[in-house]
């Protein structure tokens, strides 16, 4: 595939306009010819104070295209306070919930993406402002009214929010700004100053649902619907929506193996000049220059053009105008009439202003992709003023297979009053490779800031992989998990194909799906050692995770050196042949610890790092392996001669029995040795054949449970004994270095030291010693924020630490593989470990864990906002229902790590003063917090004022609620007034609770004069 190094890829996009919450029902509203204009009822215009004396007008026009939700803002997902939300420019909000869907559309976490990402966009005249309390707000904090609402700071707040650091530029060149947008964005990623861009453009009028008084002659529709090009047109009508589009270097997209859904081939920005009427008055030189100087800059033959997107505004002189020039542009290459489709969103939603450019982008993208042209509605005979059968141009009035010179192409236009001319040439996505062979089941993940917001999220995705499922599951676990933000509500399936994931995610079966909330917490692996009864079924695993199976292989070799035995055939092929041979230690301890080796190696792998380790008997070897220890060959020749030597001392038996240690202990004879202390009440006893027989025996008849354990063995016994200095004498021989992780002694039952770790004696006595597992698990245990994970075979040591749970403070245990394959299929075991790992909140490093395939990011369903309203009322005050519902919920959003980087800067630079802090602590442990003060109570009546948050409790953190700087001089500033006193600003970024802060004042007031 040929790629141009001046191309661009459309990669994303996102929009909400008129009768469209999203871009597949805007699409299907083109392509179905909807005109999604609303006609208000005398009701709706009463709600948005329009007088009768207005409305009642005959040439007042009760229309305009309007969007849902326009008041409605998911405040909280942005950090932002309720007062804080409702003073932001509406067109801001709506503006940063697109931003955020682009960027996920296109498969990109925000704020995730290694390069730099650039903002270009514009919006429409703040009218919010003008119809709202918002212009008190303004007087009484200037500041902060300004940068809720001026325009400058809608591409800065998109990259300060989602943390993107390429150029932020707010564009405004009227009705063409989001097309300019677009066009700037193209330069600066052709001049390497962004890799990637979001661009695109907002308008949102208020009052929302408010019609208009038409001038005869004049730019708006006497009747509420545009006709583009037709006899009859007589103008448009304004209205609100919002679009944005990502776009990457096309050769880049390709490599990344992003979803192209269009190209840009080229783009050109103009101005008229003087040389016209007037200021207001279109120009054919200008609009035909821009059109032929954008051809130039793709390189595209007009000719090649089949269909042009046109500003199209149905106005008696603009259109004629529109074509004129476009057919000039045309002609300078062709003479060819007719050939050309062309068509105006207008005719559908009407005029967005500021995003009318980014519509008819997005509008020519979609039809790209679907090789559809959809009607441009109201069209029946030409403006008399227009002869198209002179002309390329033919305008497209029903839904049109696009069939044209291939690949196919278009042009889009976008025109500002005052004479900012735009064009965008596209072309179809090229044919890219597919997508590569991956594992047989795949792991989805779904992740929400609230609960109600992860059951939408599995609903949205459900229907979408039942109803048009991208062609590869795996791709789709490949952007939930490298384009999707893991927040703390989270959910993990993992299935095998498309329809049974629609199914599983439709029906949440309890034994099929996981969920669970995420913390902060660190991973303990654990290793089991000898004593399974079945070899491991590893030919799943080895067959499709590469890096099991090159670890398996260099084990394997280094094993053939060590060892007559076939462990090929023994863990791989499960010849009946050698699978008896696995009870003998010389085959079962080399056999294991390889498995461990190769399993902590995928993990680690994926990112799944230990911050400890504990291992059982053998799997203590494996432990001081993983930590640097000793290298994997010594080890395994450890496992080797550990395992000949079991054997050389001669036949044994271990049984394992459920009684704590000091009821055990007496009742064993000089034959037997407590070979380890598992739990508070699980031992293992060793010893020769006939003595384990015998205890038992009496156990059983004395109600004990007992089992004895499959290896033909007496470890960590007196049997050992004529056998420690061979062994010791070996492990002398190797490179033994001080670890790396730290890892829990079996012989002392706490963490090993540096000395130990490099003694060959401790591991002499390492093998014959009593196994002190249980203390070692209750020395992890005491860090409350471990998550415990099994890696070797089956689940005997998951069991263990089970035992040692308090009903109060529970510990995850996961396993990593099953025992064998009568318990299940080795993969989906392995994923679904996978799965709880994210889930409790580990980080998983899923480029590693994708490494080995080819995957495409592909479109999949959006963050569905928790919107609530959020608006200012004649008073100024915010929405009642929204501050409280809010305020509900604000302990939620604390706890999901959505601090803002202020407060951790201030966290990190401005300590709470000792004996505020302690005298908080020794309050809630001792379970009474006093009563608020009086002091606390108007401290908390001045943030409800600032925040417009209703529920404050006297330890709520000032910037966790969402306080910032700015609110910091509000409160500081009515502090200072109702105490009369001087407070600093920097007491309140001290002290940021209500109790803190109150107990400043006090101290500040008792030290005044009289």
């Amino acid at each position: 595939m040929m790629v141009d190094d001046q191309d661009i890829a459309v990669i994303g996009l996102a929009c909400r306009f008129p009768g469209a919450p999203d871009a597949a029902r805007f699409w299907d509203n083109l392509v179905a010819g909807v005109e999604s204009i609303t006609f208000f009822t005398d009701d709706d215009l009463r709600e948005s104070g329009v007088g009768r004396d207005t409305w009642s007008r005959h040439d007042y026009v009760r229309a305009a295209p309007v969007i849902d939700d326009h008041d409605r803002f998911d405040a909280a997902f942005f950090g932002y306070s309720p007062r804080e939300a409702a003073l932001l420019d509406p067109q801001q909000r709506v503006f940063l919930e697109c931003s955020w869907s682009a960027l996920e559309d296109s498969g990109y976490e925000p704020g995730a993406y290694q390069g730099a990402v650039g903002v270009f966009a514009g919006a429409a005249m703040n009218t919010y402002l003008l119809s709202t309390a918002a212009q008190r707000a303004m007087r009484d904090n200037y500041l902060f009214g300004l940068v809720a609402n001026d325009k400058d700071f809608l591409t800065s707040r998109v990259s300060y929010k989602l943390n993107l650091t390429g150029p932020s530029m707010t564009v405004q060149t009227a009705c063409s700004t989001s097309l300019v947008a677009v066009h700037l964005a193209c330069q600066s990623l052709l001049n390497g100053e962004c890799d990637m861009a979001l661009c695109g453009g907002v308008a949102v009028k208020v009052p929302h649902k408010e019609g208009y008084v038409h001038e005869p002659d004049g730019v708006l529709s006497p009747d509420g619907h545009c006709r583009a090009f037709d006899a009859r047109a007589a103008g448009t009508l304004f209205g609100s929506g919002v679009g944005v589009v990502v776009l990457k270097p096309l050769a880049q997209a390709v490599s990344d193996g992003d979803h192209v859904r269009a190209v840009i081939k080229g783009s050109a920005v103009n101005n008229d000049g003087a040389g016209k009427v007037d200021y207001a008055a279109p120009s054919v030189t200008g609009q035909a220059e821009v059109v032929s100087e954008a051809l130039a800059n793709a390189g595209v033959d007009p000719e090649t053009v089949s269909y042009l997107e046109a500003h199209g505004t149905g106005t008696a002189l603009g259109d004629p105008v529109e074509i004129a020039a476009l057919t000039q542009a045309f002609n300078r290459s062709t003479r060819r009439n007719g050939f050309c489709a062309i068509g105006s969103v207008k005719t559908n939603i009407g005029h967005l202003d500021a995003a009318a450019g980014v519509a008819g982008l997005i509008k020519t993208v979609l039809a790209l992709q679907h090789r559809k042209i959809p009607p441009s509605l109201h069209f029946e005979s030409p403006n008399p003023e227009i002869d198209f059968g002179r002309t390329p141009f033919v305008v497209n009035t029903r839904l049109t297979d696009w069939h044209g010179p291939l690949p196919l192409r278009a042009g889009v236009s976008s025109l500002g009053i005052g004479g900012t001319n735009a064009h965008v040439v596209l072309e179809e996505a090229p044919s890219t490779m597919a997508s590569g062979p991956s594992r047989p089941l795949q792991l989805l993940l779904l992740s929400a800031r609230t609960t109600s917001a992860l059951e939408t999220t599995t609903r949205n995705l459900s229907d979408r992989l039942g109803h048009a499922p991208p062609a590869s599951l795996a791709d789709v676990a490949y952007t939930l998990q490298l384009g999707r933000r893991g927040f703390r509500h989270r959910r993990a399936v993992v299935c095998r194909n498309a329809a049974d994931a629609a199914e599983v995610l439709g029906t949440l079966p309890p034994k099929r799906v996981r969920s669970g909330e995420a913390t902060t917490r660190s991973v303990v692996f654990m290793f089991p050692g000898g004593g399974s009864r079945n070899i491991p079924a590893l030919t799943e695993l080895y067959a499709v995770e590469p890096v099991f199976r090159d670890e398996m292989d260099r084990g394997l070799a280094e094993l053939q050196e060590l060892s007559k035995t076939n462990f090929r055939r023994l863990l791989l092929d499960h010849e009946d042949g050698e699978r008896d041979q696995f009870s003998r230690p010389s085959v079962q301890l080399p056999a294991v610890l390889l498995v461990e080796q190769a399993l902590a190696a995928l993990w680690m792998s994926w990112g799944v790092r230990p911050s400890a380790m504990v291992g059982h008997s053998l799997g203590e070897i494996t432990a001081a392996c993983i930590s640097g220890v000793m290298s994997r060959t010594d080890a395994l020749s450890i496992a080797v001669v550990r395992g000949r030597l079991l054997e050389a001392v001669g036949p044994g038996a271990m049984l394992s029995v459920n009684l704590p240690e000091k009821q055990l202990v007496p009742l064993l004879d000089a034959e037997l040795d407590l070979a380890s202390v598992n739990a508070p009440d699980t031992c293992v006893v060793s010893g020769e054949v006939t003595a384990i027989d015998r205890l038992g025996a009496r156990l059983v008849s004395d109600g004990a449970e007992v089992l004895r354990l499959p290896l033909s063995a007496a470890a960590h016994s007196s049997l050992l004994d004529p056998v420690l200095r061979s062994f010791e004498k070996h492990v002398a021989g190797l490179t033994l270095t001080p670890p790396s992780v730290p890892f829990l002694s079996n012989v002392t039952g706490t963490w090993i030291t540096a000395a130990e770790a490099t003694s060959p004696a401790y591991w002499s006595q390492q093998l014959r010693s009593t196994v002190r597992l249980s203390d070692a698990i209750g020395v992890l245990l005491e860090h409350p924020g471990r998550l415990f994970l099994e890696v070797g075979p089956g689940r005997a040591l998951s069991t263990l630490v089970r035992f040692h749970f308090r009903h109060e403070h529970r510990h995850p245990t996961l396993t990593s593989y099953p025992l064998s394959a009568h318990t299940g299929p080795s993969l989906a075991s392995l994923l679904d470990t996978l799965g709880q790992l994210w889930l409790a909140g580990v980080n998983i490093d899923w480029t590693e864990f994708w490494a080995q395939e080819r995957r495409h990011r592909v479109p999949l369903p959006t963050y569905p906002f928790q919107r609530q309203r959020h608006w200012l009322d004649g008073n100024g005050a915010p929405s009642v229902g929204s501050a409280r519902l809010l305020g509900h919920r604000l302990w939620e959003i604390m706890r999901n790590g959505k601090a803002k980087v202020s407060s951790k800067v201030r966290r990190a630079r401005h300590r709470i003063p000792a004996h505020r802090s302690s005298a908080r602590h020794a309050s809630t442990v001792r379970g009474r917090d006093p009563q608020p003060s009086e002091t606390e109570h108007q401290v908390t009546e001045i943030w409800r004022e600032v925040l417009g948050t209703l529920d404050i409790s006297r330890h709520d953190d000032f910037f966790e609620l969402g306080g910032n700087s700015m609110m910091v001089t509000q409160v500081i500033r009515r502090i200072n007034h109702r105490f009369g006193i001087e407070l600093s600003l920097l007491t309140l970024v001290e002290s940021p609770t209500v109790a803190g802060l109150a107990e400043c004042i006090d101290e500040l007031r008792a030290g005044q004069p009289g």
